[in-house]
């Protein structure tokens, strides 16, 4: 009697062979992706603890800041060029922040004293851990080809993570075939160790991971960026038509130096905090055209970055007048996936909370490809010495 092939045996045989695969493939990129995400956890809070911004106080209760092209001056003044972004708080008592490419400056908002810099220490060893998460530690010209890679890569981790819940998903739920593949066994060595220590990694990690992988995936390809807004029903955002990158930007390296200037700055940021009540922090990226309006990025969330707390107005730089504004409520579904995308990717968007299990899943990531890597290579190892028996074997 001719016996039918069991295809759910078939099918789950050839995913893990796939899954085995793929993990083999890409994984030491994972793991430097993995192990650089464990690093930036906290970098957001580590950075502003580096910092340490000095406390400043107005002079009496009367007084006023200067306004912020006064101590853009001061700012340029002391660095002898303009600044890139300025950050404001709300709180009367935090200084005026003026980026410099990779470093900070701090001003007091009241006198106009400059305070001293931001820790270079830190966002220089921040800025080396990005580099190797992105581009996995390449620059220039390389990028381009080591971003192609990391985006591959992370796609198909999310192959390696949905296909391992699939395999490990148990026949039974009890406690007898649960244990095993939940909860570190002690005592066990070896290929036994590495097993369950693979399983118990992956049941822990395997469901944040896919929410932290599946958005890189979004982050590195159009498609799939261009996928979240169509399935939130959303016309995908339009991009610069013809073959390659655009040229060269002003004011950056290979490009013109810009002429900047921010004259209407203090009538324009009158007209932008006026559109948000309970703003905390605000941003302005210093356009390099003169002409250009100013876009100022409000947020009133006191911890967390969720895209809901986010607004942006953008003030004509002549007349003071608001020429667009853009709270969350008003944007279309798929900006609005999108926006959450990113800080999901962090786990900033659940807060502190959020970036600890983020992080805990990249430390995850780091042991599932280290202990899958040990598996593979204990599995070739012993097909190798199969092989040399049986050739033994027929040369006797």
């Amino acid at each position: 009697m001719k016996m039918k092939p069991d295809f759910n045996m078939s099918f789950r045989t050839t995913l893990f062979w796939m899954h085995l695969t793929a993990g083999a493939t890409a994984g030491l990129v994972v793991f430097v992706m993995s192990l650089t995400g464990v690093l930036l956890t906290y970098e957001r809070q580590l950075t502003e603890w580096a910092d340490a911004a000095p406390r400043v106080a107005p002079p009496s209760e009367e007084a006023r800041p200067l306004g912020l092209e006064a101590l853009a001056d001061r700012a340029r003044a002391a660095r002898g060029a303009w600044p890139e972004s300025i950050t404001l708080r709300a709180d009367a008592n935090a200084p005026v922040a003026f980026g410099f490419g990779r470093d900070t400056l701090f001003v007091d908002p009241w006198s106009g004293a400059v305070l001293g810099e931001g820790s270079k220490r830190a966002r220089s060893f921040f800025r080396g851990v990005t580099d190797w998460h992105r581009w996995l530690g390449q620059s220039g010209d390389a990028r381009p080809l080591a971003r192609a890679v990391t985006g591959a890569a992370n796609l198909v981790f999310l192959f390696i993570v949905l296909s391992g819940i699939y395999l490990w998903w148990p026949t039974s739920f009890g406690l007898r075939h649960l244990g095993p593949v939940t909860v570190f066994q002690p005592g066990l060595a070896g290929k036994a160790r590495d097993f369950n220590w693979h399983n118990v990694f992956g049941f822990w990690s395997a469901l944040p991971l896919a929410f932290v992988v599946a958005s890189g995936v979004v982050m590195s390809y159009p498609w799939a960026n261009d996928l979240v807004y169509k399935l939130a029903g959303s016309e995908p955002p339009r991009r610069p038509s013809g073959p390659g990158r655009p040229g060269p930007v002003e004011g950056r390296a290979g490009g013109a130096k810009p002429e900047v200037s921010l004259a209407g700055l203090d009538g324009a940021w009158t007209t932008a905090q006026g559109q948000m009540d309970g703003w905390r922090t605000a941003t302005l990226r210093v356009p390099s055209a003169p002409e250009a309006p100013f876009s100022f990025g409000l947020d009133s969330s006191s911890g967390a970055r969720r895209p809901s707390t986010r607004a942006q107005a953008v003030v004509d730089r002549r007349s003071g007048e608001l020429v667009r504004y853009e709270p969350y409520a008003g944007q279309p579904r798929g900006q609005k996936a999108r926006g959450w995308l990113r800080f999901v990717h962090t786990g900033e968007a659940f807060g502190a909370i959020g970036q600890t299990i983020a992080g805990l899943a990249s430390a995850g990531a780091v042991m599932l490809v280290w202990t899958g890597l040990s598996l593979a290579l204990r599995r070739f190892a012993a097909f190798r010495k199969r092989r040399s028996r049986l050739v033994e074997t027929a040369a006797a």
